[in-house]
């Protein structure tokens, strides 16, 4: 939407709790002068603030989706991934002062890619000084900003597949999900195509290694920033990389950004006091910044309280050091922990169950079983505590370590951590439930019904449900690689089968595959036939898909080898899968062998539903082995049964395929009219890509018959619905309009 019309729901919201600029401002933590030009219609909100207006503005969850839906920005504006700068930024100078220097090498045109890689400790700052970093250089790169987490050193999940971060790298650059290539190399390639031409700063979060790294650098003219616990030398020594080292801040860097928090009259008024805070925090910025938020919290308490306090916390964090010494991190974070109020100290625990990167206010509540309104407090509450964060999209992000804390917790008040993941697993299903029937008209699973506490999302259109789908995109995919008890294998299986609709409109058939291949494992080990049909069949789908037809053999393999134990209907589904894929790997006279055995498997049952369905694949078939006469034999013999099924879409499909086989019979006037009772039918069902490629065929058969203005409007008319789906054959069928113009 228009910046106009997010500035008029703003100043309406703002009006509604009678709040003045300046005390919405106080309440959010945004300057007066951002949200005038807001309300002025001069600038959208980052999500991460428009979450911090949101939560000042306390609107009902209707009047949240209306504003957070117009601050979508247009897809002509520039990405701007960037987390948000702490404004308390403190220490590390000379590392600093290094990483500027290195801004200086970018060039214009000809400017080589400049990399920069800060390592570090777990908590030691690195993401904030390169986010730091980017934020004051950010006006040198007016093409925007790329950010990826890539989970390195994450224990809840694997580490990000460069692939998947490349894909989503493309997207924010323009690339409709459809022209996103399958492979990783091909992504790669096409991402330093659209990079060459512009200047973006591009932060690679939380490097696992130098291979994770190579596939996501871009074109020269850009800036490339990459944290990690490893020094990557590999790095250096092929890429030219300049390496920073970061250690833990000084003793004076340290006091200096505890004054920053707390303010420097209190620092001076108890100077022992201060120095042993930070000396107990191991001068580790993550630390003192929960120390800061809890003393900024109690002004009335002494430091001499806080120190008292850390000398009585529980054991210290394993596993962490700096010069020999073991940091009182689990001493700062028990205290920050130990101020929370019971429920919101639940909600903390639960919320450590997420598996990252990011959760939204959503997926929160229902991992702890809370109503919205309950959950924006709580989350309110733990950001305060500097127990979470934000990220550019608005999500909450926890701090690794501060995750494997409240796992700890967890385990020790023996709360439920499987029930948590339980509900977080059937919001992400149940939603993607209502969400596809906007989406995608993929056959869903049963509906089951999801477990208490689990919030459900008001989806009313399929911009909605698409906005949904992306925003716990990474959720789902950390899930069902992070959640491995054994306990979830069934909400694993299900979570898959009801993702793949959205999965295949996108065009994510990449991470279709990882998920289907999950989704199989799952299964296999449930042993259970029909979830590893369903499973096997989206995997080798999505392989054909990413242009690894041959890998397909595997599931197909398995699929088949359990027909004897399947029930019957879902004998005639598995062999008219095989048929089809059969088919994409242009095997087409097996495709026809597995086609017929459908159908007479099919033949079998009682109801015709299941040998309409069958008919149609082979007449497909048909039609590809050149068998014309039989195709639009078998396809007729479907359509009174696709009638009687009141399947309106396979009976359009049906009739596409005989004016297919008529056309190329040279039966042109006859397949003029199939192809207009397909249109009919498309239309009523909203199918608009059987519509385009009907319209496609029938453009060819007028052209035939010598009508080339009408052929040439169908044609138009069929790449204007493509590139509503973001389709990529769009530009070939407006070319052949064109050439008829010619």
């Amino acid at each position: 939407m228009s910046e106009e019309t997010f500035g008029r729901l703003l100043r309406e919201a703002r009006q509604r709790s009678a709040l003045t600029l300046e005390r919405l401002s106080e309440a959010s933590g945004v300057s007066v002068r951002a949200i005038s030009d807001m309300e002025r219609g001069r600038s959208l909100p980052r999500p991460s603030t428009l979450t911090e207006l949101l939560d000042a503005l306390e609107p009902d969850e209707d009047q949240r989706r209306h504003l957070a839906q117009a601050s979508t920005p247009r897809a002509d504006q520039v990405p701007r991934q960037l987390p948000p700068d702490l404004a308390v930024f403190r220490g590390h100078e000379n590392a600093l002062e290094a990483v500027h220097g290195f801004t200086d090498q970018v060039g214009g045109q000809a400017g080589h890619v400049v990399i920069a890689a800060v390592a570090g400790m777990a908590g030691v700052g690195k993401t904030t000084l390169a986010v730091h970093w980017a934020h004051q250089v950010a006006d040198r790169f007016p093409d925007g900003q790329l950010y990826v987490n890539l989970r390195g050193f994450e224990e809840s999940a694997r580490p990000l597949d460069p692939g998947e971060a490349l894909g989503g790298f493309l997207r924010a650059l323009g690339v409709a999900s459809e022209d996103i290539p399958p492979g990783t190399e091909e992504r790669g390639a096409l991402f330093r195509e659209r990079t060459a031409s512009r200047r973006l700063i591009v932060l690679l979060d939380n490097a696992r290694d130098a291979e994770q790294v190579r596939p996501l650098l871009p074109a020269a003219g850009c800036l490339s920033l990459i944290t990690s616990r490893n020094q990557l030398p590999a790095l250096a020594a092929t890429e030219g990389a300049s390496l920073v080292g970061l250690d833990v801040w000084t003793r004076e860097e340290a006091l200096a950004a505890l004054a920053a928090r707390i303010g420097e009259e209190r620092c001076r008024a108890e100077p022992d006091a201060a120095a042993e805070l930070v000396r107990r925090c191991g001068f580790l910025p993550l630390a003192v910044a929960v120390v800061g938020a809890r003393l900024s919290g109690t002004p009335q308490s002494s430091l001499r309280d806080g120190v008292r306090e850390l000398r009585e916390a529980a054991p210290r964090l394993d596993g962490l050091t700096a010069d020999g010494r073991r940091d009182d991190v689990r001493d700062v974070f028990s205290w920050s922990y130990r101020a929370l109020g019971r429920e919101t100290a639940r909600f903390f625990r639960h919320l450590a169950a997420h598996p990252g990167p990011g959760a939204t206010a959503e997926a929160a509540a229902s991992l702890a079983g809370e109503e919205m309104r309950v959950a924006r407090q709580r989350l309110r509450e733990l950001t305060a505590a500097s127990l979470l964060s934000r990220d550019a999209e608005g999500r909450y992000v926890m701090h690794e370590l501060i995750r494997s804390y409240g796992i700890e917790l967890m385990e020790r008040e023996r709360d439920d951590r499987v029930g948590a993941e339980v509900r977080l697993l059937d919001y992400l299903r149940h939603n993607a439930r209502s969400a596809g029937r906007f989406v995608s008209r993929f056959p869903s699973g049963a509906p089951g019904t999801p477990a208490p506490g689990v919030v459900r999302v008001a989806v009313e259109d399929r911009e909605e449900g698409l906005d949904w789908f992306r925003r716990e995109e990474s959720a789902v995919a950390t899930a069902l690689r992070g959640m491995r008890d054994p306990r979830l294998l069934r909400h694993r299986v299900d979570l898959v089968l009801e993702w793949v609709g959205y999965n295949a409109v996108a065009g994510r058939w990449a991470e279709e595959a990882s998920a289907a291949r999950t989704g199989l494992e799952a299964a296999l080990v449930l042993d259970d036939p029909i979830a590893v049909a369903r499973t096997g069949a989206h995997l080798a789908r999505a392989l054909v898909e990413t242009g690894r037809a041959d890998d397909a053999d595997e599931p197909i393999t398995v699929m088949l080898g359990l027909l004897e134990r399947l029930p019957t209907e879902h004998q005639v589904r598995v062999e008219r899968n095989v048929s089809f894929l059969r088919g994409r790997q242009r095997r087409h006279t097996e495709a026809l062998e597995h086609a017929r055995r459908s159908l007479a498997t099919a033949r079998t049952l009682p109801g015709t539903d299941e040998v309409a369905r069958s008919l149609l694949g082979v007449g497909f078939c048909l039609a590809m082995t050149g068998d014309h006469r039989e195709a639009i034999a078998v396809s007729e013999e479907a359509v009174p049964l696709l009638r009687e099924a009141r399947d309106r879409s396979g009976e359009a499909s049906v009739w596409d395929s005989i004016g297919l086989a008529q056309q190329r019979l040279g039966r042109l006037d006859d397949a003029v009219v199939s192809y207009g009772k397909s249109l009919r039918l498309s239309e009523e069902v909203h199918d608009d890509y059987l519509r385009a490629e009907t319209l496609d065929h029938l453009a060819s058969a007028l052209l035939e018959l010598g009508d080339t203005p009408q052929a040439r409007a169908h044609w138009l008319r069929a790449a204007d619905l493509l590139s509503g789906l973001k389709v990529p054959r769009a530009d070939a069928l407006r070319a052949k309009a064109e050439a008829l113009r010619a």
